[in-house]
């Protein structure tokens, strides 16, 4: 630990270093040159004339400044989250985003006090087109879809009419604080409100979640909170464009505000079709990479990155395209590509998104040190104030509309567990900085700042205790049935005799590729439909016994003896179980050597035939 500690430090001074080897406008500071080697010139650049001797070591930090400090950055940020995971009993009291925030807050304050000027911020462009786009991937790709899908309705319910609820809620409400302190808060318009109720209605429960999953909180819960966190940004940031554009009219009228609800749907429709259309192309091309593997992960990133591109180039949702295209991909890339293949998608997408958010979280700390700051009593408390109370009867009006159409009601505790996890993040944070100048920006920035850190270090250190203290239902870890255990057992000896067939067939194929299953196709998937009795002795199975299964409808019925694949099954059986079984059924389910061999031989046969049919297909 304190290798690491130290390791950091050292870190740390070399970034200050780099820094320090930087003007304030981001301009590399201007060296003077010896005489022999050249002059500055008038405009600051360099003119170098060539060298009276050859020398032998040379140093042009300015050629490799940019990627050198964001390598540093980086360094910084992977260290800061090793060290969290490394603090004893900190992640059990801190959640991660904390620390990365105090780790930012620390390191802006010493560069503010090296340097005498704002530490370097986090543009915008740089986190819509850098950082957001790997956590959106790694959420879409690991999308739980049959939970999802479940719940979809109410998923959709939050995220698009609790987002407007939010936004109309708080926009309206500012601006009446802003007409009741008109001294100070005279010059904010309805406009500008609205503007910035769309930005802080962002949720970013990376907190929240993290506690879930530590946790174990039952699934209902999880699915609704993460839905809505992930379509909530979608929605945020398409009213917060319709908002702008509105501002940069000179006179609003009611058609404008009719095109701009159906540019709403356009944006969002639009950005499904997109990473519909991506997802789908990338699934036909992972076909085609079986004779190199080694490129297969790299469609999966190239297609969703080139979804949330071409989605923001046309001016629609990048997030719905990049979760479309990630939840279509993953239904056909994992059966086309291999084992390892599948393997590093899934390591690199959870790298890639690990840091990303610790560089969004340290960023976040690190721009909270600047010169730029506005303070308002009455907006400032009023915001903090009114995204709690909107947040809250929001999710419980909707709710209770929801219930009344739901199978499993969700219960006020669950709700009150929703309403409080509604944590500001990243998001709101970037697009305030978006906004084009006006004299209440800085204040609109500041109070950005407190609403975050108020959610983040206040909730999110506190949602874990009260989700204890309410306890909330967690997740059932239901074991399976006998039923389940058998089909799972046959299944796994199936896809082992398939492998081992095909294996010996080709030499050429990769070892470690799985079975290609494709899904939705009659004639090459395997039903498993039934499986008769099968009788249990002390001491495991007596003679082999009958596992009759099936293919699809347009096959015959084959049987094999999967022996090895039930020895699991008849140790849990007991003598008892063994007793009180039907004599004459036990008679009739044994089978005679002869029969038997018989009996795998047409299977054998039958398998090599599907086979066959297979490898011309």
């Amino acid at each position: 630990m304190t290798a690491l500690w130290t390791l950091s430090l050292l870190l740390s001074a070399s970034l200050l270093g780099c820094l320090a080897e930087t003007s304030p406008d981001g301009s590399p500071l201007p060296h003077n040159l010896p005489p022999s080697l050249g002059t500055n010139s008038s405009d600051g650049s360099l003119s170098v004339d060539l060298p009276m001797a050859l020398r032998v070591f040379s140093m042009d930090y300015h050629h490799v400044q940019a990627p050198f400090e964001i390598v540093l950055w980086i360094m910084l940020a992977s260290l800061a989250k090793l060290g969290f995971h490394w603090s004893g009993r900190v992640p059990a009291v801190v959640p991660e985003s904390c620390v990365l925030i105090m780790v930012g807050l620390l390191v802006g304050g010493v560069i503010y006090g090296v340097r005498h000027s704002a530490p370097p911020t986090l543009s915008a462009d740089a986190f819509f087109l850098f950082l957001l786009p790997p956590i959106v991937l790694d959420a879409g790709y690991f999308l739980p879809g049959r939970l999802f899908f479940e719940n979809l309705g109410t998923i959709l319910w939050y995220a698009v009419l609790g987002t407007l609820w939010n936004v109309l809620g708080i926009g309206l409400s500012l601006y009446g604080v802003c007409l009741l302190a008109q001294s100070s808060l005279g010059d904010v318009s309805l406009l500008h409100c609205l503007l910035f109720g769309s930005l802080i209605a962002a949720v970013d429960p990376v907190a929240v979640l993290s506690v879930f999953q530590e946790m174990q909180v039952n699934e209902q819960l999880h699915i609704l909170v993460f839905g809505e966190s992930l379509l909530n940004d979608a929605v945020t940031v398409v009213l917060y464009k319709l908002f702008e554009s509105f501002l940069r009219l000179p006179s609003v009228s009611g058609l404008d505000v009719l095109l701009g609800g159906c540019r709403v749907v356009v944006v969002g429709i639009g950005g499904l079709c997109v990473g519909l259309f991506f997802g789908l192309l990338a699934a036909l091309t992972s076909r085609f990479t079986s004779r190199a593997q080694v490129i297969a992960p790299l469609f999966v990133f190239l297609y969703s990155y080139l979804s949330y591109l071409t989605s923001e180039m046309l001016h629609l949702s990048g997030i719905m395209a990049i979760v479309t295209c990630a939840a279509t991909m993953k239904q056909y890339v994992e059966a086309n590509v291999s084992e390892r293949s599948n393997t590093s998608i899934q390591y690199f997408l959870k790298m890639w998104s690990s840091v990303s958010e610790t560089l969004i979280f340290i960023f976040l700390g690190v721009s909270t040190i600047q010169d730029i700051h506005m303070w308002s009593w009455p907006f400032v408390c009023s915001t903090l104030l009114l995204c709690l109370i909107w947040r809250a009867t929001g999710v419980l009006l909707l709710t209770a509309f929801v219930n009344k159409l739901r199978r499993n009601a969700v219960t006020f505790r669950d709700q009150f567990i929703i309403a409080y996890g509604g944590l500001r993040g990243a998001i709101c944070f970037s697009l305030v900085f978006l906004i084009d100048d006006f004299p209440k920006k800085r204040l609109f920035i500041t109070t950005t700042i407190v609403v975050i850190l108020f959610t983040v270090f206040v909730q999110g250190m506190t949602i874990k205790p009260l989700v204890e203290l309410l306890y909330v239902k967690r997740k059932k870890r239901a074991l399976p049935t006998l039923s389940e255990e058998i089909h799972s057992r046959v299944r796994d000896y199936r896809n082992h005799t398939y492998s081992r067939h095909t294996l010996h067939q080709d030499t050429s194929v990769d070892r470690t590729r799985k079975p290609l299953y494709r899904h939705q196709s009659l004639g090459e998937r395997y039903s498993y439909n039934t499986i008769t009795h099968f009788q249990v002795h002390d001491g495991g199975l007596s003679e082999p016994q009958r596992v009759r299964t099936g293919l699809s409808r347009s096959h015959t019925v084959c049987s094999i003896s999967p022996r090895s694949t039930l020895l699991d099954s008849s140790d849990s059986a007991g003598p008892a179980q063994t007793r009180s079984m039907d004599p004459k059924a036990a008679r009739e389910d044994l089978v005679s050597p002869k029969h038997q061999e018989t009996m795998e031989r047409a299977a054998r046969k039958h398998l090599s035939f599907v086979l066959e049919n297979e490898k011309q297909q």
